[in-house]
């Protein structure tokens, strides 16, 4: 008890670390994963290619060699600099991006195209009828895959901790460095993360029942 006392301060910092990483990265994520699904919707096939690529090359290879690229390659370049954690957040927000990508172009044409058809008839444009419309409703359908697909961003951060990231895997290491208790703080450290991914499974089951009763 002693122990995880002790390791709770070192324990917490890193969990802030990390949940700071994972809330910046999944907006971002989020943004690009937008702009990319309606790039891969649009009616101009060299928009349609450019983001069919990066979405084939980010899922295709796995986010360390991405964390890796993006801390260590684009590091080396003379005219590109910038810190551990900001390479933590563009990987991760990367990695997500592609991911919501398919799962937003997805639940866009799942929807009735009825509805577009009546947009056009009361006048909207096209961009109108994205916002108003055919995003919130997707929404709705994209939220519980949104929500499996954060979850797995959140589990990717622990491996942020190879570039020296102080994210809870890497306190995790610091303090049984310092007190030998593997068994006692890898198990802390499987809570906290336990309970984090688990408040976002409440949390999206919320939301879902929320917009089933609208």
């Amino acid at each position: 008890m002693d122990v995880i006392i002790e390791a709770l301060p070192y324990l917490w910092e890193g969990l802030k670390m990390t949940m700071y990483i994972f809330i910046v990265a999944i907006v971002l994520g989020f943004v690009i994963g937008l702009i990319i699904a309606l790039l891969r919707l649009s009616p101009l096939t060299i928009l349609n290619w450019i983001a069919k690529i990066f979405i084939d090359l980010i899922r295709g290879t796995p986010i360390l060699v991405q964390l890796f690229f993006f801390y260590y390659g684009l590091n080396s370049l003379e005219f590109i600099s910038y810190d551990r954690t900001t390479a933590g957040i563009i990987t991760v927000a990367i990695n997500a991006g592609a991911y919501f990508a398919e799962i937003i172009r997805a639940g866009i044409q799942s929807m009735d195209k009825g509805q577009t058809e009546a947009a056009r008839s009361l006048g909207l444009s096209n961009t109108q009828n994205m916002r108003y419309i055919i995003l919130p409703q997707a929404f709705r359908r994209m939220l519980p895959t949104f929500t499996n697909q954060s979850i797995i961003s959140l589990k990717d951060t622990s491996l942020l901790s190879v570039i020296g990231i102080a994210d809870l895997t890497q306190q995790g290491q610091v303090v049984i460095a310092a007190t030998f208790e593997a068994f006692i703080i890898w198990s802390v450290v499987g809570l906290m993360y336990f309970a984090i991914i688990y408040a976002l499974s409440l949390l999206s089951s919320f939301l879902e029942r929320r917009y089933e009763l609208r």
